[in-house]
């Protein structure tokens, strides 16, 4: 249900919920400027419903009149060192018509809340220094960490 102080609600994709995948890669790609990259060579509904079904991974949605306004894709590492998990928020946007209203902030509680009941210790998360929003949404709700990130090309 919708509230004044919370004017969308949130829920997290299931493998009966292809439509609205569909939408939240649309939202992706045009938030990120890669509608290509996004909706150029979709997977097959078999693929998605898959990846839907896997503990690792994580979709949420922002949705305002059933449509996708916001949402965020995650993966959860299971590590090997000890008997917990991080939280890799993959990719998270906000349409541009709906942003500065606490979605992506409610998306990452929410993941938070996933996160804890898996018994995740950590949420971690990537941003550009070209992206000041998403550098002062993080900074507001985490710790900050310079660190270098390489791309290693697989050789096909």
């Amino acid at each position: 249900m919708l509230s004044p102080d919370m004017p969308f609600t949130l829920h997290q994709l299931t493998p009966a919920d292809l439509p609205l995948m569909a939408q939240l890669l649309a939202m992706f790609g045009k938030a990120f400027n890669e509608e290509k990259t996004y909706t150029g060579s979709p997977p097959r509904a078999a693929y998605h419903r898959k990846l839907l079904r896997n503990d690792t991974f994580i979709a949420l949605v922002a949705l305002k009149s059933g449509q996708v306004v916001g949402g965020l894709a995650a993966y959860e590492l299971i590590k090997f060192e000890q008997e917990r998990s991080e939280i890799y928020i993959y990719d998270l946007a906000v349409d541009d018509a709906h942003r500065r209203q606490g979605i992506a902030t409610a998306l990452i509680l929410e993941l938070k809340k996933i996160a804890a009941t898996r018994g995740a210790w950590v949420i971690y998360v990537q941003a550009d220094y070209i992206d000041p929003p998403a550098v002062a949404l993080y900074s507001k709700l985490g710790a900050r960490e310079e660190v270098l990130h390489f791309d290693i090309p697989v050789d096909r």
